[in-house]
């Protein structure tokens, strides 16, 4: 079921970003669930300035249609299209870098240094020689190094976040 759900969803990013872009805004996220009856594609979108619902309905009627064109999904689904919200997923090397300073939520695949859900500063974002990335987190004056490749999911802290 995984499987067919990241092929959805790189099949669709590859679909709908350059439709998105010629509009003037950006794809941040796509995701796919899988539900009883129909899958729920779902669509983050953003520009400076935010996103309007205007710009959501454009980008619905598209994508929409080029969903349909190359049946993608082949099976009956809901598109949704919204703007990513205050707890922004971090899903491309760029997310990070744009928000450096700001606090973040990750969580990883495994445990590093005994935790697997971090909630902190992101203090920096680096891309080695040999291609790895590597994220640095600030978690109450203690530094994480965070492997890129071991982060399962990745947002902004939001406002319900400051708990």
């Amino acid at each position: 079921m995984g499987f067919l759900k990241k092929i959805y969803e790189s099949r669709i990013w590859e679909i709908a970003e350059p439709a998105i872009q010629s509009e003037g805004l950006e794809l941040v996220c796509v995701e796919c669930i899988q539900m009883k009856s129909r899958w729920v594609v779902r669509l983050y979108i953003d520009r400076d300035g935010g996103v309007t619902i205007d710009d959501c309905a454009l980008i619905s009627d598209h994508v929409g249609d080029l969903l349909d064109v190359n049946d993608v999904p082949p099976e009956a689904y809901t598109l949704e299209i919204s703007s990513p919200g205050l707890d922004r997923p971090l899903v491309k090397d760029n997310d990070f870098i744009r928000f450096l300073g700001r606090r973040v939520i990750i969580q990883t695949e495994y445990k590093i240094d005994g935790i697997r859900n971090f909630k902190g500063l992101l203090k920096d974002y680096r891309i080695g020689e040999d291609g790895k990335k590597t994220i640095i987190l600030d978690l109450s004056g203690k530094i994480f190094t965070v492997p890129r490749e071991a982060v399962v999911k990745a947002h902004l802290e939001g406002l319900l976040d400051h708990r």
